[in-house]
């Protein structure tokens, strides 16, 4: 008995109007380059903070060295967070990647949809705010001081941005879940 290759079907023949509605999705393309582009920025002020840390180190207290060590983690997070956007977003809404079977493919990748890369969002953003939040309770106890940043009001307003973006995540978490049990 003799095996027949499989080969691809050939691609379908679209109307027009739906041609344009379907291909409109590479118009995505220069935003996901210039996220890249962000990103290479990104890289740029790690570094910069890092020689920053290496070659001043010695002078600073342990608090501004944990300041500055909290800022090179967040711009790790935000990084993490263009990458999921960029790769996720692409493979998405554009086009595959052709990743299956690689090694360097994102566990995460092989199951994304748009409702797993809201979560995924929504999860790093709180990170992102997690760290910016302990950064800002770090400096409260300059509250009140002349060379004090930071209010009590910009405090109050941080942890309530901070639980909101909470509360946002598990009701994109909840929609989510209730969207796949229906299925």
């Amino acid at each position: 008995m003799a095996i027949e290759p499989s080969y691809p079907s050939a691609p379908v023949r679209l109307k027009p109007l739906p041609l344009l509605i379907f291909s409109s999705r590479w118009l995505q393309l220069p935003l996901y380059v210039g996220l890249i582009v962000a990103q290479g920025v990104y890289v740029f002020l790690f570094l910069k903070e890092l020689k920053h840390l290496v070659l001043h180190g010695w002078e600073f207290t342990e608090q501004q060295i944990m300041l500055l060590v909290l800022g090179l983690i967040d711009v790790v997070m935000i990084s993490n967070l263009l990458v999921m956007v960029i790769v996720g977003g692409y493979e998405t809404f554009v086009s595959r990647l052709g990743l299956k079977g690689h090694p360097d493919q994102p566990e995460w990748l092989s199951h994304v949809n748009a409702g797993v890369l809201k979560v995924k969002l929504a999860m790093a953003i709180i990170g992102i705010s997690s760290i910016h939040l302990l950064r800002t309770f770090i400096e409260a106890g300059a509250i009140g001081q002349p060379t004090g940043r930071i209010t009590e009001t910009a405090i109050m307003w941080q942890t309530i941005i901070h639980m909101a973006f909470i509360l946002s995540a598990i009701g994109i978490a909840w929609v989510d879940r209730m969207t796949h049990q229906k299925n």
